[in-house]
């Protein structure tokens, strides 16, 4: 704890030994406020809630069999959505001379184009392509969207040669044809 020590020091004066006034030490003794400290620390360590790791659910269907057949859907209700690099995303709604739109990952963006087409039908199949320049953070953005709208019905589709000849007679087939697709949206 604290501790006071006094020290008495004599000095010599004209009539001998005289007593000097005391003088007085203090010494704080931290052993304690140490020992609260780190039960404080184990503490507080202890009794937290560490970070659980966030993990999207995606349950994904069993491989089929050779023998199934492929159910059949009409090109009404399909929904392509192709993910592309630089964060575009190209939509088109059926596969017989589509009319391709360019949009982003912004709450304007793909959220809006799923939210007025599942209005505007309420069969929609959304069938989400990503392209070889998309990245993994595009494909997750696609499926965070997909939760917020509440579009149950969707595929992922492997990217082909139809896609990409669609995406490049809407872009025009260059790097330049692709920067004015970000404009026509």
């Amino acid at each position: 704890m604290a501790e006071l020590s006094t020290d008495q020091k004599t000095a010599k004066g004209k009539g001998g030994l005289v007593k000097k006034g005391k003088k007085l030490s203090t010494r704080v003794d931290m052993t304690p406020m140490v020992d609260l400290a780190f039960l404080l620390l184990t503490f507080f360590i202890l009794a937290t809630t560490l970070i659980k790791p966030q993990v999207m659910r995606l349950v994904m269907p069993e491989k089929n069999q050779e023998n199934t057949v492929q159910p059949k859907v009409n090109e009404k209700n399909l929904l392509s959505v192709v993910l592309e690099g630089n964060n575009k995303i190209y939509w088109y709604i059926g596969l017989s001379s589509p009319e391709v739109h360019a949009t982003d990952y912004t709450n304007k963006g793909l959220r809006e184009v799923l939210k007025e087409q599942s209005k505007a039908n309420a069969n929609v199949l959304v069938e989400i392509k990503p392209s070889d320049t998309s990245t993994y953070e595009n494909l997750v953005n696609a499926l965070d969207e997909m939760a917020i709208t509440n579009v149950s019905r969707f595929v992922m589709e492997t990217y082909g040669d139809d896609d990409k000849a669609i995406i490049q007679g809407f872009t025009g087939g260059g790097a330049a044809g692709a920067q004015a697709a970000g404009s026509k949206s």
